[in-house]
C-alpha cells in the first residue's frame, strides 16, 4: 500500500486495528502519522491516548501486554512502535537465515494471536525505518515483511527519486513563495542527498532567509545548507581539469575562509577521482551510463553527480587520475603530520597535480 493509499483509505472509512509502517522515508511516514493521529484521537485524548514504545527497549511481549491492557483514562489509544525490525533474529540466527516466523517462534505467535483478536478501541502500528526497500537492503526489509505477515499489506515509504525530490523541492518552494530556479533546485536536491524530509525543514528555513517572494542564490543554498559546500569542491575539480591553476587557488582560498574541515575536502576530491577512474576504466562515457553502472555496484549517484563525474572523466586521463589519487593520499598523511599550516598541504596539493598534469602533457 502507497502513503497515498492509506490516507485516502482512513478518509474514506475508521482506521484498522494494525498497521505496518515499512521504509526509509520520513516525509511522508510523518503525513501519513499526523492524519492518523487525527483520525483516532480527538484534540483532548492526544495527551493520555497516543502511546509510544520501542522495540530496541521494550519486547513486543510488553508491547501486546499493553495493548491488551485497559485504561480508565483513554477510550481510545494510538500506539506507536518503533524499531519494529528490533525483533528480528540476531546474530548467528539470522547469519544463518533463521529469520522466518514459524508456530515455534513466540514472538510471531503472540503477534497472530493479537491479530486474530485485536483490543477494540486500539490502534497498533509497528514502525520500521531502518531498511530501504530495494538494494541491499531489500532481503532485511522483506524479512521485516515476513515477520509481520500477520499485520493487514504494509504502508511503504520508499526513498524519493531523484525526479520526485526536484519536483516536491519546486512545489514546496511555490507555497513558500521563494523563487528557485531549475539550477538552486538541482543543488538543493543533490545537496540533501534527495531527501525529501530535509528538503522540506531546509526550503522552510530558506523562506524565513529570503522572505516570501525572495530570489534564493546558489551562493545563499551553499551558506544555508549544510553539505552544499561540497558544489565548490566539484568546482575545484572542474578547474584542475582545465589545468587553471590560478582558479584552483581560489577556490581552495574559499574552502578554508568558509570554514570547511580540509580532511573532509580531501575525501570528497579523492572520491570524485576514483568514481571517475572506474567509469574510464570501465568505458564509460555519458552520464546516464555511469549512473546506472554505480547503481548496479550499490553506490547511490543522482544525475548531477553523474554528470559531474562524466565530465571529470573528460577532462582528465587515466595517468592524470592515477596520479591525482597518489597526491591526495600525500597530502592526507601530510595533513596529520605536523605542520605548519593545513593551507600550506592544500597549495602544495594544487601546486603538484597542476605541474604534474603540464609535464604529463608535454610529452
Amino acid at each position: 500500500m502507497t502513503p497515498e493509499q492509506f490516507l485516502a483509505q482512513i478518509r474514506k472509512q475508521p482506521p484498522g486495528p494494525l498497521y505496518l509502517f515499512l521504509g526509509p522515508d520520513n516525509y511522508r511516514r510523518e503525513m501519513c502519522r499526523r492524519a492518523l493521529v487525527e483520525r483516532v484521537l480527538s484534540p483532548e485524548e492526544r495527551e493520555t491516548g497516543l502511546v509510544r514504545h520501542d522495540l530496541d527497549e521494550l519486547s513486543l511481549a510488553q508491547v501486546i501486554d499493553d495493548a491488551r491492557s485497559m485504561s480508565l483514562f483513554a477510550p481510545r489509544r494510538l500506539i506507536w512502535v518503533s524499531s519494529a525490525e528490533s525483533v528480528l533474529p540476531r546474530g548467528r540466527a539470522a547469519a544463518a537465515g533463521d529469520a522466518e516466523p514459524s508456530a515455534k517462534d513466540p514472538d510471531a505467535g503472540l503477534l497472530a494471536a493479537y491479530a486474530a483478536r485485536p483490543s477494540p478501541g486500539v490502534v497498533l502500528v509497528f514502525d520500521s525505518a531502518r531498511y530501504d526497500l530495494d538494494g541491499e537492503d531489500k532481503a532485511k526489509s522483506e524479512r521485516v515483511r515476513k515477520f509481520y505477515a500477520a499485520l493487514p499489506p504494509a504502508v511503504e515509504f520508499a526513498r524519493f527519486s531523484d525526479f520526485e525530490a526536484r519536483q516536491l523541492a519546486r512545489e514546496l518552494a511555490s507555497r513558500a513563495g521563494l523563487k528557485l530556479g531549475a539550477g538552486e533546485i538541482e543543488l538543493l536536491v543533490e545537496s540533501l542527498g534527495a531527501d525529501a524530509a530535509r528538503i522540506a525543514v531546509e526550503i522552510e528555513k530558506l523562506s524565513l532567509y529570503a522572505g516570501e517572494g525572495g530570489v534564493v542564490s546558489r551562493e545563499a543554498i551553499a551558506g544555508l545548507v549544510p553539505d552544499a559546500r561540497s558544489t565548490t569542491i566539484f568546482a575545484l575539480v572542474a578547474a584542475l581539469g582545465r589545468k587553471d591553476r590560478v582558479r584552483a587557488l581560489e577556490l581552495l582560498d574559499t574552502l578554508i575562509r568558509e570554514g570547511e574541515y580540509l580532511p573532509l575536502a580531501l575525501n570528497f576530491l579523492a572520491t570524485q577521482f576514483r568514481q571517475a577512474l572506474v567509469a574510464r576504466e570501465a568505458g564509460l562515457k555519458s552520464a546516464p551510463q555511469i549512473q546506472a553502472h554505480f547503481s548496479k555496484l550499490g553506490v547511490q549517484m543522482w544525475p548531477a553527480r553523474a554528470q559531474q563525474v562524466s565530465q571529470t572523466v573528460a577532462a582528465f586521463s587515466a595517468e592524470q587520475l592515477s596520479l591525482a589519487i597518489t597526491s591526495i593520499f600525500d597530502a592526507d598523511r601530510g595533513l596529520r603530520d605536523a605542520r605548519p599550516d593545513d593551507r600550506v598541504v592544500l597549495e602544495a596539493f594544487v601546486l603538484r597535480l597542476t605541474a604534474g598534469w603540464l609535464t604529463a602533457a608535454s610529452r
